[in-house]
């Protein structure tokens, strides 16, 4: 390999830099501490984990998504995570095991085998929340709220709010019988707003129902759609009709607290169908084709783990908030620069100070004064009045 190539890195794989690097951690720091006043504990899992744990409950997608190795000790299979809300769910249901509502939440980087449509970056920093246990309707408002808020600290703008419900169509497909590669066809013409295949694919099946799933293509839109849902699929199983009621209470929450959130609701949108099990939700803005924070209702996730509970969350990327927020402000990075004299009241001088929180960058043995200003300092200890005192950088 070329001398040149070692500084390479893999497609998608990137550095951060410091003024970057303080931002970031800025962000981190806010949102954690916005969820720890919401009540939510952190929780830190590892980067990697056996294949059957990290992956279970999880779609085609994230199987894909995930870089997979041979643990050279047990000889079993390991994944590097793509995504930290299976490992929490394990957390809940089998090491925890809290009675009652859990609330967790996270923050760490994952790592994508591939990049997610639209993605540039495998190695995005994944932040969360997860509400375990209560399977009411209060839980989606208070993860949608409480993303909402993330987004708002982060000083993002203009934000519109996509809703749906993965019941609806799961509901009208078991009515139907459907299964198999049938319901897949299905579900594909429905994400493409394929009206012409959605029409094929549901003509063999009662009039009734074939119109209600059809239906499902063009139910899209404002507040309204979810009044015109509630003609066109008047006739559908009760369970499809409590999950319509559920998006309409959530609407209405979502337009008490946040009157001026604009509100898009697609009956067809069936992000996540094969993870998700209610309500599901994304937040997007202007000029950026995919979601910048999602989520949704995933009951039984922990199933697999020993104990099925009710759950939903939602994720962001840390990275995202900080290029399209501007709430995010990184601590000054000024500094006082001390010289590099072996003093102790010069060493008292500087510890005294970091204790106090100021930045203090002593100089290493021949380094010039000069290099104060690199370091971003703009004063400096000088010794007068016999003791070491700070004054402004000298020019």
């Amino acid at each position: 390999m070329a001398t040149l190539d070692r500084w390479l890195l893999p497609d998608g794989i990137e550095d951060v830099l410091p003024a970057e690097a303080a931002r970031i951690e800025a962000a981190r720091r806010q949102v954690l501490d916005l969820f720890c006043n919401w009540g939510y504990d952190l929780v830190i899992t590892p980067h990697i984990e056996y294949l059957e744990s990290l992956l279970t409950g999880a779609g085609q997608d994230l199987q894909l998504r995930t870089f997979k190795v041979t643990d050279p000790l047990s000889g079993r299979q390991m994944g590097f995570r793509a995504d930290i809300t299976p490992q929490v769910a394990r957390l809940d249901a089998h090491t925890l095991r809290r009675e009652g509502p859990s609330r967790l939440c996270y923050a760490g980087s994952v790592l994508h085998a591939r990049p997610r449509p639209l993605g540039l970056s495998r190695s995005p920093i994944q932040i969360g929340a997860e509400l375990y246990g209560d399977a009411s309707a209060n839980s989606d408002s208070e993860i949608i709220c409480l993303m909402l808020e993330v987004l708002a600290v982060a000083g993002i703008a203009q934000v519109h709010m996509d809703l749906g419900h993965v019941g609806i169509y799961r509901g009208l497909a078991r009515a139907a019988g459907l299964c198999g590669e049938v319901e897949q066809q299905l579900f594909d013409a429905l994400q493409r707003k394929a009206i012409d295949e959605v029409e094929t694919l549901t003509a063999p099946l009662p009039a009734e129902l074939a119109g209600m799933l059809r239906a499902l293509a063009e139910l899209c839109g404002g507040r309204e759609v979810l009044d015109v849902a509630r003609q066109r699929l008047a006739g559908a199983p009760a369970a499809v009709l409590e999950a319509l009621q559920g998006l309409e209470q959530l609407a209405d929450v979502l337009a008490a607290r946040y009157p001026a959130l604009p509100l898009y609701f697609d009956l067809g949108e069936l992000r996540g169908y094969h993870y998700h099990t209610g309500v599901v939700f994304a937040a997007f803005v202007p000029g950026i084709g995919q979601a910048i924070a999602q989520g949704g209702r995933y009951d039984d996730i922990g199933a697999d783990f020993g104990r099925a509970r009710p759950a939903t969350g939602f994720s962001t990327d840390l990275q995202t908030l900080v290029s399209l927020g501007d709430g995010i402000v990184a601590p000054p990075s000024g500094g006082v620069w001390a010289p590099a004299q072996a003093d102790e009241a010069l060493w008292n001088a500087v510890q005294t100070l970091r204790r106090q929180g100021v930045r203090v960058v002593q100089a290493l043995p021949g380094q010039a004064f000069e290099a104060a200003k690199a370091a971003g300092c703009s004063e400096q200890l000088i010794f007068q009045e016999g003791g070491w005192q700070v004054s402004p950088l000298a020019s």
